[in-house]
C-alpha cells in the first residue's frame, strides 16, 4: 500500500522512531481504547440491568428480549454468529450507560422492524407509544424506493436526526449500534467495511463528539481509522509500542513532582498519563507535518480534584512547579465547551525542556467529558428543570428541527447539519454578557441567525467590539456582538458566500426562495429550457416524463422544479441531460453528422430581465452592468453568477469547469441600479473630495462606499468609491464629468 504525499512524514519518520521513545508509568495501555469483544448474552444484560432497574421494568426488558429472539431466530450475522447476539450486544451499551428501560427494550428490539417487517403498530401495542416511536426512529427507510444511494442515506439520516431532536434517547441506541457493527466488521467484504467505516468518521464521530459521548467518539475514530487505513494503523501501532521504553523516566519523574507538589498543598487528587489514540497521532502528524517523534514527545496528564476551587488552587501550584508556556493555557471550565466538556488546559515546560499537558478537572467534570450527554440522558421539556449541558443538548437539536422546517430534501438537510457537527468552537459575547458558542469561522451573521432567525432574516449591519464591522466579519474567542436590525430589511443572496452555520445558510435559502419565488421558477424554466434547445430537445415536456421526473426528485409540481433550479438547488445543464437519456436524443433533430449523429442546436442566450436577486447573482470580482459584454456561471448553490466577459477571475473558473458556462445577455427595464468600483488619482486640494462628491449627485448616481489612501508626502490621493449606476452609458458620463474637476489626474473603473 503506498501512503499519500502528506504521509511521507508519518512513513519516513516511524522506522526513525520506534525505539527512540517509551511509555511510562501511569499511562493507560492503547489497546484500552478499542476493547475486545465477546458474544453478548441476556445473562450478561440481566446482571447489569439489576443494577439500577426494578423488577416491574426487568420483566418488560424481558419481554422484548423474548420478542426479539423469536423473531430473529434462524437469521445468522456474517460473522455466524445467531443475530440476537447484535441486539443484546447493542442492549449491554445502553446498560453501561444506565439508560432506562424503555431504551433497553428498543436497543433489543432496533432491527425487528427493518429486518424482520414487523409493524410499529404491534409494537405499539405489544410494549406502548415510546418504545414503538424509539424503535421507528432507529428504523431504515428501506422500503422507500430513491434515485441514489446517498439520497437514501441522506433520508436515513434525516429521520434519525429528527427523531434524535425528539428524544436524545435514539441517537444513544443507535450510536451503541453503530460501536458494535464496528466492533465486529471484520466479516464484512474490504469495500464494505471503507464505506461503512467513512460513514462512520463523517456523521456518527462528530454526533458522538457533538453529544460529548467522548470514549465513544474515541473508539469510533480508531476504529474507523483502522478499517480506512489498515496498514497506517498497523504500522503506527507498532511503532508506539516500539517507543515506550525511553519514556518511563521521563513520565516517572513527572508524576512523582505533580503527586509531591499537589499533596504538599493540601489537595487531594489523582493523576494519570493520557496517550494520544493512533489516529489523534496519525492526524497530528499529516495536518502538522510532525515526525512521529516530535508528536510522541509531548506529554500528558489528566489531574482529577475533589472541587471546583481546587481546580485553579492545582492549577496555579502546577504552574509553580513547571513554567508555563505563553498562550497554551485555555478555561474550559468558565467557558465550557458546545459539548458540556468543562477541563483546565496547560502545557508547561517539563524536565528535559520537555512540553507537558495537564487537564484539571472535578470527578463530576471528568463524568462528563468522558460520558457526556449520557451521564444526563434524560430529555425533558421544561427547560427550567434542565442542567447547563442538557440545555445546549436541547437547544442543538431545537435547532435541527428549525433547519428541517427550511430545508427542501434530505440531501441539503444532512449538508447544513454537519456543517454544524464540526468541533472547533469560538465563543463570543451578546451586549448583555450571555455567552454564545459558534463553530470556528463564524461570521456576525452567523451570530444573527443563533440569536433568532427572525434576527438574521432583519439584520442591516454588526458592531463587533464597539467598532461597526462587515457582517462577514469573522469572529474570534471574546468578542462582543450587537446585531442592528430594520423591521424592512430582507436577506441578501450574497449572504450565502460567507455565512458557516448550517441554521444560517437554511434559514437564507429559505427566505430567499420564499420571496423571490415567481422570479425564481421563471429564471429555472429559461435555464431549462436553453439547456434542452442545446441539445436538440422539445422544450414542451410530454406529462409521462414530467411524472417520472417529479417521482424522481423532491418536487411535488413541475413549478417546484423549475424553482429548484432557479435558485440553484438543481443544475439545468445535469437536468437536460438526464432528460435526454430518458428520450431518444435525435427526436426532432432536423442536423446529423456523418455519423447520423443529432448535432446540438445554438440556444439562444439566457437572458437577465426583472430585479436581480436570489436567482442572478452578479460577480463581486468584476461588478458587471448593463452594457458590459457577459457571461453566466451555472454554480451548485448560487444560481446563476453572472461576470464580464473579460473579467479575469471568470476566465480562471472556465477553465477549469467549461461545462458550467453559459451565453447571457442584458434585457430591457431592468428597473434597477448597478454598483461599480471607481479609482480616482488627485491633488490633495483643499475641498477636492467635496467637489467629487457633488459631481457624483449632480450625475444622478448614488455613492455606496468611500475610500482614501495618501502618499508619504500628502501631496497626492487615492480615492475609491462603489457607486450605484443605470448602465456603462450612466458611468461614462459621470467619469467624464469627474475627470473634469482641474484636481483630478485619473479615473477607472476598477475589476478583479
Amino acid at each position: 500500500m503506498s501512503l499519500h504525499p502528506t504521509d511521507s512524514t508519518v512513513s519516513a519518520s516511524l522506522a526513525r522512531s520506534r525505539a527512540a521513545h517509551s511509555r511510562g508509568h501511569g499511562e493507560p495501555e492503547y489497546e484500552a481504547v478499542i476493547p475486545k469483544t465477546r458474544v453478548a448474552t441476556f445473562s450478561h444484560l440481566t446482571v447489569k440491568l439489576a443494577e439500577y432497574l426494578t423488577p416491574s421494568e426487568l420483566k418488560k426488558v424481558k419481554e422484548s428480549y423474548r420478542f426479539s429472539d423469536e423473531m430473529h431466530l434462524g437469521q445468522m450475522r456474517k460473522s455466524g454468529e445467531p443475530y440476537i447476539s447484535h441486539p443484546l450486544a447493542v442492549a449491554e451499551i445502553c446498560a453501561d450507560w444506565k439508560l432506562d428501560a424503555q431504551a433497553i427494550m428498543a436497543a433489543l428490539l432496533l432491527d425487528v422492524m427493518e429486518d424482520q417487517d414487523v409493524q410499529k403498530e404491534e409494537l405499539f401495542e405489544r410494549f406502548g407509544a415510546p418504545v414503538a416511536m424509539l424503535v421507528d426512529g432507529l428504523s431504515k427507510l428501506d422500503k422507500i424506493e430513491f434515485q441514489t444511494q446517498i439520497e437514501a442515506q441522506a433520508e436515513n439520516f434525516r429521520k434519525m436526526l429528527l427523531a434524535m431532536a425528539r428524544d436524545v434517547r435514539v441517537i444513544l441506541v443507535k450510536l451503541a449500534d453503530r460501536l458494535h457493527n464496528m466492533r465486529t466488521l471484520s466479516s464484512m467484504s474490504p469495500e464494505k467495511r471503507r464505506r461503512i467505516a467513512n460513514e462512520t468518521m463523517e456523521v456518527y464521530v462528530p454526533i458522538a463528539h457533538r453529544l460529548g459521548l467522548n470514549n465513544i467518539y474515541r473508539e469510533l475514530q480508531e476504529l474507523s481509522f483502522l478499517h480506512l487505513h489498515p496498514l497506517r494503523h498497523r504500522t503506527l501501532a507498532k511503532a508506539v509500542k516500539a517507543a515506550r521504553g525511553n519514556r518511563r523516566e521521563v513520565v516517572s519523574k513527572i508524576l512523582e513532582s505533580a503527586n509531591n507538589t499537589l499533596a504538599a498543598t493540601g489537595i487531594a487528587s489523582q493523576i494519570d498519563g493520557r496517550e494520544k489514540t493512533l489516529y489523534g497521532i496519525y492526524r497530528k502528524m499529516r495536518s502538522k507535518r510532525l515526525s512521529f517523534s516530535q508528536v510522541l514527545d509531548v506529554y500528558g496528564f489528566r489531574v482529577v480534584v475533589d472541587s471546583f476551587a481546587n481546580c485553579y488552587v492545582a492549577l496555579g501550584t502546577l504552574h509553580a512547579l513547571y513554567k508555563p508556556m505563553p498562550g497554551k493555557f485555555k478555561d474550559y471550565i468558565a467557558i465550557p465547551k458546545l459539548n458540556g466538556y468543562q477541563s483546565l488546559h496547560t502545557t508547561l515546560i517539563g524536565p528535559y525542556g520537555t512540553p507537558v499537558e495537564f487537564q484539571i478537572r472535578t470527578r463530576e467534570m471528568h463524568h462528563v467529558a468522558e460520558s457526556g450527554v449520557a451521564a444526563h440522558w434524560l430529555y425533558k421539556e421544561d427547560d427550567d428543570n434542565l442542567t447547563d449541558l442538557q440545555q445546549r443538548t436541547h437547544a442543538w437539536l431545537q435547532s435541527l428541527l428549525d433547519i428541517q422546517k427550511q430545508t427542501g430534501d434530505s440531501a441539503e438537510f444532512l449538508e447544513h447539519v454537519k456543517v454544524d457537527l464540526f468541533p472547533d468552537s469560538v465563543y463570543v459575547f451578546t451586549p448583555k454578557s450571555k455567552i454564545i458558542a459558534l463553530p470556528r469561522g463564524a461570521t456576525a451573521l452567523d451570530f444573527a441567525y443563533s440569536i433568532h432567525t427572525d434576527v438574521g432574516d432583519q439584520t442591516v449591519s454588526s458592531v463587533i467590539n464597539h467598532v461597526a464591522e462587515p457582517l462577514r466579519t469573522e469572529l474570534h474567542n471574546g468578542d462582543i456582538v450587537e446585531i442592528i436590525t430594520s423591521p424592512s430589511a430582507k436577506p441578501n443572496p450574497n449572504w450565502l458566500n460567507f455565512v458557516r452555520t448550517g441554521k444560517a445558510r437554511s434559514a437564507i435559502r429559505h427566505r430567499l426562495r420564499a420571496v423571490d419565488q415567481a422570479e425564481s421558477q421563471a429564471l429555472g424554466k429559461r435555464l431549462l429550457n436553453h439547456e434542452l434547445i442545446g441539445l436538440n430537445l422539445e422544450t414542451e415536456l410530454p406529462p409521462t416524463l414530467i411524472e417520472r421526473l417529479l417521482r424522481e426528485s423532491s418536487a411535488k409540481t413541475l413549478e417546484e422544479m423549475y424553482v429548484d433550479i432557479g435558485v440553484g438547488k438543481r443544475m439545468a445543464p445535469l437536468m437536460a441531460r438526464h432528460i435526454m437519456s430518458l428520450v431518444d436524443a435525435g427526436k426532432g433533430s432536423s442536423q446529423f453528422d456523418h455519423n447520423g449523429k443529432a448535432l446540438p442546436n445554438k440556444a439562444e442566450p439566457v437572458t437577465i430581465v426583472g430585479n436581480v436577486g436570489s436567482s442572478v447573482q452578479l460577480g463581486n470580482c468584476c461588478l458587471p452592468i448593463p452594457g458590459d459584454q457577459i457571461i453566466g456561471q451555472l454554480k451548485q448553490d448560487q444560481a446563476l453568477i453572472v461576470h464580464t466577459l473579460d473579467c479575469d477571475v471568470s476566465k480562471r473558473y472556465m477553465k477549469k469547469d467549461p461545462d458550467r458556462w453559459i451565453d447571457v445577455q442584458w434585457g430591457a427595464d431592468l428597473e434597477q441600479r448597478f454598483e461599480c468600483r471607481l479609482k480616482i488619482l488627485m491633488l490633495n486640494d483643499k475641498g477636492v473630495l467635496a467637489r467629487i462628491a457633488s459631481e457624483i449627485n449632480e450625475s444622478d448616481a448614488d455613492i455606496v462606499y468611500v475610500g482614501m489612501d495618501t502618499d508619504h508626502d500628502q501631496r497626492m490621493m487615492q480615492l475609491r468609491f462603489t457607486v450605484r449606476v443605470d448602465d456603462r452609458v450612466h458611468l461614462a458620463r459621470l467619469m467624464r464629468n469627474i475627470r473634469g474637476i482641474s484636481s483630478v489626474t485619473r479615473i477607472l473603473r476598477e475589476r478583479n
